[in-house]
Parts: C-alpha cells; structure tokens; sequence
C-alpha cells in the first residue's frame, strides 16, 4: 500500500473541501515550504488527529502476550502434523509478540528450534537453542534442548562439540534427581544412543568430499565509470530540458553487459494486507504469513528464522546484526510509530526513514538551498535551466543536478533530494494529503519524545520543556518542520521516482518437484542512480535484484550515442498504446517512445492487441471494434457489446482461480477437469495465441508435475512456452522463465537430451536478463552437471 489507507485518504478529502476557498487557492500555489508552513495548523488535534489515532488501532504492531500464545499453539499443532515449515512460521509470529528476556520467546525459540531440526537446517538450529538459552529457558526443559544440540553437532560432523553437549546434558540430567521418571528414562535412551553414534563415527570418520561437484561461477568483467557510482564505463551522463537527466551509451553494448550495479539508498518492506485488521468486537489473530513475515526488514534476505524486535511485533530481521543496525540507523526513532507509518502507507514511512538516513544536517543543507528555486516551482524550463546553474555553482562543475563539487553523480541523499517532485504537477488534493500525512508523523515525533534522535542528538533532555508549549499551540518546532519539508518532498518525487524491488517467490503448492515462481513486489526503494533512466514500452535494458541491490543489463544490442531505457511497467508486449499512455500519466509525461509513435502514427495494433483478443463465438474470427465488435469475417453478422465479453473473460478467471484452489487442496483430478472445462470455453472466447490460454497450459503442466506425470506436463508447458514466445519474442526473460520449467520437468522425467538443450537454451537467454548469479542460473548449472555425471550408457539411451 503505497499511499495512505482509503479512510485517511477521505478524511483528508473532507478536511480539504471544508477550507476556506482563498486558502486552499494559496496551498495549490504555495512551495513545500509554505505548504509545511500554512498546513501545520490545519491538523486539528480533536477532528483529524484523533480520526487517524483510531485508524492505528487497527494496525497491530505491538507486543501482544495473547497473539504469542495463538500462534505458539496453532505452531504445536502443525508441529504434531509434521508441517514443520509452517510451524517455524508461526513460532516466529509467537516471538515477535512476546517480551524479550521472557521464559515465553525462549520456548518459542526452543520450539522453533525442534522444528527447524526436522527440516534438516542444523546451523540455524544451534541458533535458536542458543537464543533460547540466553532468553532463561525454564531448566526442568533444557536436558532434551541440549541433547537436540548434540545431534545437531552430530549432524554437522563436529564431533568434539557434540560430545562436550552431551557431557553437559549428562551432567544436568544427573542433577535433576528422579532417575526412574518416564521423562528422564527417554532421555537417558537418547543420550545413550548419541553416545553410540559419536563412538561410531569417530571409528570410522566420513571420507573428505571431493570438490568435483562444485561449479565454477562466472565473474562479470566491470570497469566503473568515473562520473557515475556504480556504472559502467560504457555510459555517459546528458542533461537536456527535453528528457532531463539520462543515461546514454559511450560505446557499443552488447546484450548481457552489466551497466548499472546500486544499493538503494533507502528501502521499506512492503507489509502485507492481513496486518491492517477490520474493527472488531472480538480478537482474531491472522495465521496468514506475508512478505513481513518472509524477509529480513534491513537487508530483504529470506527468513527462516526470523530475530523480533525488541520494541515491536512488525519488524524482524535476520540476524541480530541486522537488528542492530536498523536500530542504531532508523528503527529505534520509528518503532513506536508502527501503526501510524502502516496506516499511512509505504511512501510516508520511506520519506522518513531516506531523512533519518541522511541525517539532519544534510537535511537542513539542502532543504535550504532548495529555497532558492522556489520562484520557478511552475515554470519547469526555467527550474531546469535554474537547477543547471545552480548545479555547476553550488553542487559540481558539471552543471547536471544531483553532481557533488567534484562532478560525479553518486548514490546520496543529495541525489535522492535533486531527484523532481513535480510539485506543481501533482493534483491539490494529493498534495494536501501527503502534507497532513508527513506533518501528522512529525508532530507524533515531537509529542513522543523522539525529536533528538531525528535530529542526531544524544539527548532529548533540552526538548522536553518546549514540547509542553508545542502541544498546546500545535506547532512544530523549526526543525520538524524542515523534516517534513523533506519528507513532503520525497513522498512527491516517490510518485514518478520508486523502484519496485522485486523477487522471484514461490507459487502455489511448495512441495512439488517443480518450482513455479513469479515476480512480486516485495519493497519500495530510492535508487538515486537507477532513475536516471528515462522509460520505453520496449526497452533496451533489463533490471533483477538481489536483496537491496539492483543490477541492470543490457537486454539487445546498444550502439554507441543511443539512450540507455528502462520500462516503468506498462510494456508493449502486454497492453495497447492507448492503456499504456493512460497508466504512464502518473509520471507526468507523454511516452513518445519508439514504439508508441508507430502504434500511433501508423495505427498499427500492438502485439498486445491483436493477440489478446476476443473471438467470434460462431465462426472463432477476430472481434473487431471499440465500444461494439463484430465479428472480421464479412460471412459472419455476429455483433457483441466488449462489456459483455468482458464479464465472460472474468468469469472464466474466476474459474481458472477455483481450479487452482483445487490444486492446493491436493485435489489434482479435479484441477485438471476444471482447467480443460476452462480451455472448452476460452476456445470460444478467446484468440488462440491470447496469454490466457498459455496461462492455462501453465497450469495443467504444473498439475501433471504434482502428479509425477512428466511428458504430459511438458507437452502442456511447451505449448504455453509457444505462446509466450509470440508476445514477448524468443529471447524475453518471460521465456528464460518458462524454459526453467521446463528444463525441471524434463529433469525430472529423465528426458536427458531433451533437458539438456533446453537447460542450454535457457542459461543464454537469463544470463542475459539475471546474470552468472542469479539463483536461476545456479539450479539450471547444478542440473546440467547431474545429467552430465550419468553414466555414457544412459546418456546414449536418452
């Protein structure tokens, strides 16, 4: 949710309508700096404030004894089940909401523990009985941690470790007195038979593991460019009022190069819904997990087992290293405001951890020397012009905004702040909001006591007289109110200026041999350098993550003098011109790339348009028309309203949606039914080479895998990959996705030879698009190496 929740967004609509008409002219033409200034007055503390702290009561970010034990016992029941990955989950979701030091978390550690030892993962284990321990878990329970420690060290091959453990729990098995109980006669068997098992392998140590089997990853061949951080030599950096800042090619590029490598500057996990809760009479805690319970909150690794907060239930992290640097960074000033930073969404909690990250000396240097541009806020020419002067005097001597005194343009908060935010274009009202929305948090800053830490000092001691003086007139103080001019500034630059960091997570059912990944939005970050980009629907560049760092690749070939482009979503490949120059308006641009110009000046229709089509239900024809189609064959009068087929097409959706809920309740005959039945009516609704009928193909090859049915699910999946393959063309990163699927089922299958050339076919398309390093990569080496180790007899056979 990037912006505030739809009952601020509406209280703020109320709030604007109500003032008086000459203000709310002044605020549409005012500066950040007089928008701060007139708009901190018009929070009123018994109307809006109070509507926005009843708002935060239903986001639940803090510790809450009676959530811990929810999730605790619902994990011992998945636990009972062996559905140990999803009781790691919830015994995660337990030690968030507990207090840190409490006996409670050490048992969900130690409870996690167990079940982390069942899903193989030692070291993470010993982790959690450690963190147990350290939390004073009850010592009547420790003998049977300590003895799962052994075998962990066991397990690892550490031998000398697991028999000092094992000493231990000896010893406090010992002195636990009552040697006859059940309890204590099952972990006598136990240590008994860990004894044994150090003795055996101790005799008879494990032979050394050859290294043949490891893969030899390739390294990239980078030489940075001297002007931009983290850019390749092979760029250039231009300036022109036209397209303002953009990257161009110094030289000929080819498909595959790394030009761009960037850790964001500021980054915020995305929560997920099931944290803003309906209002309710009644306490119902959700065992659903999200993107927050998923990943770390600093670093964006995958969680296993997660590290809480030791202030809040939302935050967790992956390491107490990372716990401790959010903190010491950002966390400890915005732990307190959980509820209020997920009400008002992803943008305002950006906004203020990039001025927390920037420091308030940075921060005050360049909201004060913003103030001298101030004149041309409407005039976007003159601010272009004026921004280049003041650039080449104030800023770097190459005249390009965001360049430091020595002319290289680096990943800062200088360039973060030089980034537009268009101001003047954004509507009023959305800039009221935004206003409300960062001013709201500074003054729930300043009443909590946390005005120093924003400020860097060691103390808030010297704030809290005039705090008392503040409250009461409902003023900022200067300072807070340079703050939320910043803040003000970047939640209006994030409208044209996020990235999306994205990642490839699992799909549906996770216990097939096939992996189904799809992309999804997982933060939302400033990456200063990256946006230099300016946008095409066909762009020449190709963006993957890995955590908070962003590469960028070229995709085709770049000549020398042509402009390096990134695609901000809409893409020709999957809509027509006109939907996309509709969805680009919020960058405040017109696209007038390549390919929108031929789409609109030779009234071509975009791939998009012709191939995801409606069909004529009697005669299968193409539909043609807006409003109204009929049918293209002149023999056939048939005629159908676009709305009408449209409500089918969302039918059929929902349908394909029912099957696939099949799927994940196990039920793979009836998902097959219901997906061929869906194939039957698409066929009388659909083009034939329409998205929707590959995406059904997906999916009945993914069915088959479940079933271990490999041929069928690769004669599906084959057809699904023709068909994507004729939107996005042969060497997309959409087919480097579906050849990886299918390289697994051919794997899988045991179609050596087949597998085989088709793992090639998809390492050269995603080494282009994802590099030697992506995890893709990785898997499609390791199973080419397997397949290549099979005895020549076999390989010949297959």
């Amino acid at each position: 949710m990037a912006l505030p929740i739809e009952e601020w967004r509406l209280r703020a609509a109320r709030c604007w309508a109500a003032l008086d008409p000459a203000l709310r002219e002044r605020l549409a033409e005012a500066s950040l700096h007089d928008t701060v200034r007139l708009g901190c007055r018009l929070l009123r503390p018994e109307v809006e404030v109070a509507a926005l702290q009843r708002l935060c009561r239903r986001a639940r970010a803090g510790k809450e004894p009676a959530a811990a034990r929810c999730y605790r016992e619902e994990g011992n029941r998945l636990f009972g089940r062996r559905q140990y990955g999803a009781a790691v989950r919830l015994y995660s979701q337990a030690a968030s909401h507990e207090l840190p030091g409490s006996p409670e978390v050490s048992l969900c550690f130690a409870n996690r523990s167990a079940a982390l030892f069942h899903l193989g993962c030692f070291e993470v284990c010993l982790e959690d009985i450690a963190r147990a321990e350290s939390h004073g878990y009850p010592d009547r329970l420790l003998p049977k941690v300590l003895l799962r420690k052994a075998e962990c060290l066991l397990c690892l091959g550490r031998l000398q470790e697991a028999a000092d453990a094992l000493s231990v729990a000896e010893n406090k098995v010992a002195m636990d007195g009552i040697m006859t109980s059940p309890i204590h006669q099952t972990l006598l068997g136990k240590l008994s038979q860990l004894k044994v098992k150090i003795q055996e392998k101790e005799s008879c140590p494990a032979p050394a593991r050859e290294a043949c089997g490891d893969i030899q990853r390739e390294s990239e061949i980078w030489e940075e460019n001297d002007s931009i951080s983290g850019a390749s030599s092979s760029l250039s950096l231009n300036f022109d009022t036209e397209r303002g800042r953009h990257l161009v090619a110094s030289q000929d590029i080819l498909p595959g190069q790394s030009l761009l490598k960037e850790e964001a500057f500021v980054s915020v996990l995305c929560p997920g819904e099931s944290l803003l809760l309906q209002d309710s009479s009644e306490t119902v805690w959700d065992t659903r997990v999200t993107n927050a319970d998923l990943y770390c909150h600093r670093c964006l690794r995958q969680l296993l087992a997660s590290v809480p907060c030791c202030g809040c239930s939302y935050a967790k992290y992956c390491s107490q290293k990372c716990a401790d640097v959010a903190w010491e960074q950002y966390h400890r000033t915005e732990c307190s405001l959980g509820p209020l930073l997920l009400t008002l969404g992803v943008f305002c909690h950006v906004a203020l951890r990039t001025v927390l990250l920037a420091g308030f000396p940075e921060v005050r240097r360049l909201v004060e020397w913003s103030h001298d541009g101030d004149k041309d806020l409407h005039n976007p020419e003159a601010r272009c012009k004026h921004l280049s002067e003041a650039a080449d005097t104030r800023a770097g001597t190459r005249g390009i905004p965001g360049c430091n005194d020595s002319g290289r343009y680096q990943s800062s908060y200088q360039a973060v702040f030089n980034l537009l935010p268009h101001a003047e274009k954004h509507s009023p009202e959305h800039k009221f909001l935004c206003m409300l929305s960062v001013v709201a948090i500074c003054k729930q800053l300043q009443e909590a006591g946390l005005e120093a830490a924003v400020l860097n000092q060691e103390s808030s001691e010297k704030w809290s007289k005039p705090r008392t003086c503040k409250k009461t007139s409902g003023e900022l103080s200067p300072e807070l109110k340079t703050v939320a001019e910043a803040m003000l500034r970047h939640v209006l630059q994030l409208q044209c200026n996020a990235q999306a960091i994205t990642v490839m997570q699992e799909s549906g059912s996770r216990d097939g041999a096939v992996v189904n990944k799809k992309p999804v939005r997982l933060a939302t970050a400033f990456f200063p350098v990256l946006s230099l980009l300016n946008h095409s629907c066909w762009p020449n560049t190709s963006v993957s993550f890995s955590g908070t760092a962003a590469t960028v690749r070229a995709s085709q070939p770049i000549p020398s003098g042509q402009e390096v482009l990134h695609c901000y979503g809409p893409h020709q490949c999957r809509m027509r011109v006109a939907e996309r120059q509709q969805l680009l308006r919020q960058y405040f641009f017109e696209c007038r790339c390549q390919a929108c110009l031929e789409e609109l000046e030779s009234d071509i229709k975009s791939v998009a348009a012709v191939r995801n089509s409606f069909c004529c239900p009697s005669c299968r024809a193409p539909m043609q028309g807006e409003d109204m189609l009929c049918c293209s064959n002149e023999a056939c009068a048939i005629s159908v309203s676009r709305e009408s087929l449209s409500h089918r097409l969302q039918d059929l959706q929902q349908q394909i949606k029912n099957a696939l809920e099949q799927l994940r309740a196990r039920k793979a005959d009836q998902a097959i039914r219901m997906l061929q039945k869906c194939q039957m009516d698409a066929g009388n609704l659909l083009s034939p080479e329409h998205l929707l009928m590959g995406e059904m193909e997906d999916h009945l090859a993914q069915v088959y895998a479940t079933l271990g049915k490999w041929q069928e699910a690769a004669t599906h999946l084959q057809r699904s990959i023709e068909i994507v393959e004729m939107h996005h063309g042969p060497s997309s990163v959409e087919i480097g996705h579906e050849l990886f699927k299918l390289a697994q089922i051919l794997f899988n299958g045991f179609a050596v030879s087949e597998a085989l050339s088709t793992i090639q076919r998809a390492e050269e398309i995603l080494l282009v698009h994802c590099g030697p390093q992506s995890t893709q990569i990785q898997e499609l080496q390791e199973m080419k190496t397997c397949l290549l180790e099979l005895p020549r007899s076999i390989l010949q056979r297959t």
